[in-house]
């Protein structure tokens, strides 16, 4: 049965005889059952690399990968140059525990090795964006933050919503919360924007929301692997109470926390819904 393979490959705090960097692969199943590393010196990192690397590492384990799943942005550039010809598609995703799990025990094992160079090294860092605010014509006409109990949740995995996200692994009894636990969120009614918006959601792959505090505060949608949006701005003093209860309720749920699009607060009709966790492996750096 064809898996999917989690996938690394980039520089290294690492130098080889000849003072070239050394850049890594790391290639594993969600499982650790197959795993697959190599590295090589920074002149040679290319897409051409990867794709002969790619080659050794399927008859190796046997089967072509269903999926390569990375979390880098520039590993991700690479990987669908060099996936052309391989036909398996590369799909970004931040929430790759176990590759990361193993990044950083590999981390921990490069200050053993003769070509380890003592230069600062942050295994997942990879360079922030400044958020862009959302373009003003998708904006919808009110928002408020919200929860969801998890007998409302399961109701809505039966609802007609166009543009759905409710990802298995992220509901609350799989990730061992009590089902007492109130589930945080934000609701949009977009009106006559409502689906234009949930359409651009979707487009940009929601990872998870969070309030900000500044002047003015502001709700950002962090987005891809690396995206950042500013969903809206506020300086009310009682939405800046809210917004705190948000990441309050947020911890509690251990991360998890939901967005609604709909077209009013009628209750008929519901144009968008994504279930998203905020966790060290969504986060930046």
């Amino acid at each position: 049965m064809s898996l999917p393979w989690q996938i690394d490959f980039y520089r290294r705090p690492l130098k080889n005889s000849d003072h070239n960097p050394l850049w890594e692969l790391l290639l594993c199943t969600p499982d650790m059952g197959f795993s697959y590393a190599q590295t090589c010196p920074q002149p040679q990192a290319d897409a051409m690399w990867l794709r002969h690397q790619l080659k050794q590492a399927i008859h190796k384990a046997g089967y072509r990968p269903q999926t390569l799943e990375v979390f880098r942005p520039q590993t991700q550039t690479l990987a669908e140059v060099a996936c052309r010809e391989l036909d398996i598609p590369v799909v970004p995703k931040r929430a790759l525990p176990t590759l990361k799990q193993w990044l950083r025990q590999r981390t921990a094992w490069y200050s053993n090795l003769k070509t380890y160079t003592g230069e600062p090294y942050s295994p997942f860092a990879i360079e922030r964006s400044t958020p862009i605010p959302l373009p003003d014509n998708l904006w919808g006409e009110t928002w408020r933050f919200a929860g969801l109990s998890n007998a409302d949740l399961l109701r809505f995995q039966y609802e007609a919503i166009p543009v759905r996200s409710v990802p298995k692994e992220l509901l609350p009894l799989e990730i061992g919360l009590s089902s007492t636990v109130l589930i945080p969120g934000v609701v949009i009614d977009g009106g006559q924007r409502a689906m234009g918006l949930a359409q651009w959601l979707e487009s940009v792959r929601p990872t998870f929301l969070q309030y900000i505090a500044g002047q003015p505060d502001g709700l950002i949608l962090e987005a891809g692997l690396s995206d950042r949006f500013v969903l809206t701005t506020f300086e009310d003093a009682d939405v800046r109470g809210a917004a705190n209860a948000f990441e309050q309720r947020k911890t509690t749920a251990k991360g998890l926390h939901f967005l609604l699009i709909r077209p009013d607060d009628s209750g008929m009709t519901y144009s968008g819904l994504w279930l998203l966790q905020e966790s060290p492996d969504t986060r930046i750096g």
